[in-house]
């Protein structure tokens, strides 16, 4: 009789198993997709759009902008200053991590 239980309970463990990495997936697969459709409904950040970014404290560099730009568009003239790592200022690309301290919004 225990081993007979030990089977059955062995099949339902493995049926259990299984019906869990089927939900897994179809999980999975659904924020996939939703996120698929989501990006799809965006716009592109095309132009001036890079001029309403809100200046953090901790500002990425976009396409197109410069030191100069940033430190306009933030009030913050000591960027370079701050930055120990950016040693040449016209070497800045988009991506580029940056500390400012803006002083407007």
């Amino acid at each position: 009789m225990a081993i007979h239980l030990s089977r059955s309970s062995a099949a339902i463990a493995d049926a259990a198993s299984c019906y869990c990495a089927v939900l897994l997936v179809v999980l999975i697969l659904l924020g996939s997709v939703r996120e698929y459709s989501s990006l799809q409904t965006e716009a592109p950040v095309k132009g001036n759009h890079l001029l309403t970014r809100p200046c953090d404290e901790i500002y990425v560099v976009g396409e197109g902008e410069t030191l100069h730009t940033i430190s306009d568009k933030c009030g913050d003239p000591y960027i370079v200053e701050l930055n120990p790592h950016i040693h040449d200022p016209d070497d800045v690309f988009p991506g580029l991590v940056i500390k400012i301290t803006p002083s407007r919004n």
